[in-house]
């Protein structure tokens, strides 16, 4: 790690400029552009910055398939720098997750899967032996400082006969250990009624622009009264692009309704990074400029609004005397060619790239 260095020219989205000064890790000095000084200069006239990106839903337990990657991969090499684990991992594995994050730069949170063997499987609720009250709680008791909550798949090919009763089961724990849920949803049963009944203020429902038949909006794109609700509760909508999992249908017909998202997230993993329709968070973030959301929007959608879910403010801010997590990012005129999870495209003008971040005090090139 550099003792001292300066990040010249950079500008914030609102396209206010400035220098950045880093010193022992940390965020030193804000000054002027071209006012800066420090030995070492990385000159990024004309880039913007942002706190670090946070991605709230993406796979980083490079053992299982086909759910899985590694941490860097899909981290600090994609201008991420806090990856937060979708419930990869249950009881039984999250002590192997947390054990790689040492090996790693990118920062790693992650959500509990409800059932003890995790992605091991991808039916890991259909039986509700592998649900353990006690095992959760002695992943809790030794990994609190990395577990931000409690994951559970509320889908048919999830669940299988198990119905409803696993998100009754994570309700009961989410309470007892006083951490919220993140509940995926997807086909059918349980109808989408009966989940997002259930999810309470904090909660979040990733996939929430799915375009399955058991989604959130009726067939003329109008957003079901229980999730103008649900919203009203405080349920934190959660992009979650994934394979299978964000329709340009559903997602317009959200904007046109002003739902909007909380947070921007990839479900990203080996198989969608290389093959798409992810890619990388950059890429999911161009989707939503293409949509019509300004850049002020979609970079909260992973700095601001994700650390205040994390409860960890300092994640989403550019403040002197934090730990420097920093993004280094452009956006480039160029035709590019969209395609969400049902294989519809779009033709966009615009991507944004990643160019480099600082994570705890170290700068990387993307």
């Amino acid at each position: 790690m550099e003792n001292r260095f300066l990040l010249r020219n950079v500008k914030s989205v609102t396209e206010e400029e400035f220098d950045i000064v880093i010193e022992n890790g940390k965020i030193s000095e804000i000054a002027k552009a071209g006012e800066g000084k420090a030995p070492l200069v990385y000159d990024y006239s004309g880039t913007y910055i942002s706190s670090g990106w946070i991605d709230l839903h993406v796979h980083a337990f490079p053992d299982f398939e086909p759910y899985g990657d590694e941490i860097d991969e899909i981290g600090v090499k994609q201008g991420v720098t806090t990856l937060v684990d979708a419930g990869s991992c249950g009881a039984d594995q999250i002590a192997d997750l947390v054990q790689s994050q040492y090996a790693a730069k990118t920062n790693l949170l992650a959500f509990l899967n409800i059932s003890r063997i995790g992605l091991k499987r991808t039916d890991e609720l259909s039986n509700m032996e592998w649900l353990k009250a006690e095992k959760i709680l002695e992943a809790m008791k030794a990994y609190r400082s990395i577990i931000v909550g409690l994951k559970a798949r509320i889908s048919k090919s999830v669940v299988g006969k198990s119905g409803i009763e696993p998100l009754y089961f994570a309700r009961k724990m989410s309470s007892e250990i006083s951490l919220p849920l993140m509940v995926h949803i997807g086909s059918g049963p349980p109808a989408i009624e009966e989940v997002v009944s259930i999810l309470e203020k904090g909660d979040i429902i990733t996939h929430y622009l799915n375009g399955k038949a058991n989604n959130l909006f009726d067939n003329e794109g109008k957003p079901l009264p229980l999730l103008m609700e649900a919203i009203q509760r405080g349920v934190h909508l959660d992009v979650g692009h994934g394979n299978a999992s964000f329709s340009f249908q559903v997602a317009e017909a959200a904007k046109k309704h002003n739902v909007k998202f909380d947070t921007i997230s990839t479900d990203i993993y080996r198989k969608n990074r290389l093959n798409g329709p992810v890619y990388s968070l950059a890429h999911v973030l161009s989707k939503f400029l293409y949509l019509g959301y300004s850049l002020e929007e979609v970079v909260n959608g992973v700095t601001v609004n994700a650390a205040k879910w994390l409860n960890r403010p300092e994640l989403g801010r550019i403040q002197v005397g934090d730990r420097a997590n920093l993004t280094l990012f452009t956006i480039e005129d160029e035709p590019v060619l969209f395609i969400d999870s049902e294989g519809e495209q779009r033709e966009g003008k615009q991507i944004i790239k990643a160019k480099g971040v600082v994570v705890n005090g170290t700068f990387i090139e993307c």
